[in-house]
C-alpha cells in the first residue's frame, strides 16, 4: 500500500505547486513588483528585453484594495533599447530602467481636460538643459542661461509632435549625476524610437494626463520582461 499512497502524495504536491505558480503568473504586474512607489497609481513601461525599442505602457490604480488596469498602449523606447538606470551613460540613446516619480507635466499644447498635474506650457524661451558643465543640468530653463550651451540643450518648442504633451520622468532629477543623462520624459510618439525617453500615441498621452492624480503619488516603472532589468525587480 505504500507505493500508491506515495504516488498520490507526489501528484497532489505537484498539482498544488502548479496551481500556485499559475496563480502567481496571473497576478497583476504591480503585485509582482518589488516596489510600486507607495502610491495608489502606477505606470509600467515594459519591453521584451534590453535590445527592444517597442513594448507596452500600462497605467494601473488601486481599486478596493487591489491593483486594476486603467489603460494600456503600445510604447516606444530608446533607439538602443534599455539600460540599468543606476549605471546608464548620457548620449547612449537608451531608456533608463528603474522606478521613478513624475515631478510635473508640460506641453506645447494645452493640458487635456481633467488634468490635475502641474502643467507647464512650453514657449519660445523654454529649454531643457543637458549641458554637464551647467549649473542647470537636467532642468527646465527659461530663458537658456549663458552656461548652458544651445547645442547641449533641447529647445522644447522645436519638438512640436513629441512635446505636444509630456510628463517629466524623475530619472537623475532630484540630485543629478553628471553624464548619467538628462531630459527623460513620457511623451507623444515621434517618427520612431526615442533618444532615451518612453513614448506613446497622442491619444494615450492625453488619457494618461487626464487620469494621473498627483495626490495618489503615481510613479513609473521601466524595465524588461525578465533578466537583470526585469520590471519586477523595481
Amino acid at each position: 500500500m505504500r507505493r500508491p499512497l506515495l504516488t498520490f502524495a507526489v501528484l497532489l504536491t505537484l498539482a498544488i505547486g502548479s496551481l500556485g505558480a499559475g496563480t502567481a503568473h496571473t497576478l497583476p504586474l504591480p503585485d509582482r513588483m518589488a516596489d510600486t512607489g507607495g502610491g495608489s497609481q502606477l505606470i509600467t513601461a515594459e519591453a521584451p528585453d534590453t535590445g527592444s525599442t517597442t513594448g507596452t505602457v500600462t497605467w494601473w490604480e488601486r481599486r478596493g484594495g487591489r491593483w486594476a488596469e486603467a489603460g494600456s498602449a503600445p510604447a516606444r523606447f530608446g533607439a538602443n533599447g534599455l539600460a540599468e538606470g543606476a549605471t546608464r551613460e548620457q548620449g547612449t540613446s537608451t531608456t533608463p530602467a528603474g522606478l521613478y516619480d513624475l515631478p510635473y507635466a508640460f506641453g506645447i499644447e494645452e493640458a487635456p481636460a481633467g488634468t490635475r498635474y502641474a502643467y507647464r506650457k512650453v514657449n519660445e524661451d523654454s529649454w531643457w538643459c543637458q549641458d554637464n558643465a551647467s549649473a542647470s543640468y537636467n532642468r527646465w530653463v527659461e530663458p537658456r542661461p549663458a552656461d548652458c550651451r544651445a547645442d547641449e540643450a533641447e529647445h522644447l518648442v522645436s519638438y512640436g509632435t513629441q512635446y505636444a504633451r509630456a510628463l517629466v520622468i524623475g530619472f537623475n532629477y532630484e540630485r543629478p549625476v553628471r553624464n548619467r543623462g538628462a531630459g527623460i520624459f513620457l511623451h507623444v510618439n515621434g517618427r520612431g524610437a526615442t533618444a532615451g525617453c518612453v513614448s506613446v500615441p497622442a491619444d494615450a498621452m492625453a488619457e494618461i494626463l487626464a487620469w494621473a492624480d498627483p495626490e495618489r503619488e503615481p510613479h513609473i516603472a521601466v524595465g524588461t520582461t525578465s533578466g537583470p532589468t526585469a520590471i519586477t525587480h523595481y
